[in-house]
């Protein structure tokens, strides 16, 4: 068994006990390149390895790899057994611990559709796309007397994406773009 140095030793079992075995943050003090050496030797040792992070869980940055993505370091099963620790164990910790988190997370109620109000300048807009002929931008601008960027904003922002309603464009000859709520068949 090769000896550990005391950095080592600390970076090894500060990963483990981190989700997923993240070795990093590395240790206060240990920067530049007596880290990339540390890091470097644990690589070679097969005790740490380089992977690539995932940034929507904002994992902590190894190194860039310069296509906008980056690299992490998890402590390998090696790097446990080196400091003493059954990869087992790392195993069945983690899914006590997760087990423990999803049974004590409050539930969280069911998301709600909004609720729509008759008489608004809204609801104008929904009654003028439900009708078979749909309606235009100009002719929405008419009835509601918001401008035009109002109206084509209110039908992508809450229309389609905070309502869910399926809306669809379509160009008309001497019309101009004419814009349709989408019923489904019965």
């Amino acid at each position: 068994m090769t000896k550990l140095t005391e950095t080592q030793t600390i970076i090894l079992s500060a990963g483990a006990q981190r989700p997923e075995n993240i070795a990093l943050p590395l240790p206060k003090g240990l920067a530049g390149a007596a880290a990339k050496m540390a890091v470097t030797k644990m690589i070679e040792h097969g005790w740490l390895q380089e992977v690539d992070a995932n940034l929507r869980k904002r994992e902590p940055l190894w190194r860039e790899t310069g296509d906008g993505h980056g690299t992490t370091l998890v402590v390998t099963d090696a790097g446990l057994l080196a400091i003493g620790i059954e990869p087992v164990v790392v195993e069945a910790v983690v899914a006590i611990r997760k087990d423990a988190a999803e049974t004590s997370a409050p539930k969280l109620p069911a998301a709600t559709q909004p609720k729509l109000r008759t008489g608004t300048k809204q609801a104008q807009i929904i009654a003028m796309l439900q009708r078979p002929e749909g309606a235009t931008v100009a002719e929405m601008v008419e009835a509601t007397a918001w401008l035009a960027h109002t109206v084509r904003g209110s039908i992508s922002g809450a229309l389609k994406k905070r309502l869910g309603l399926p809306i669809a464009a379509e160009k008309v000859e001497g019309r101009g773009t004419v814009y349709r709520l989408i019923v489904a068949p019965t």
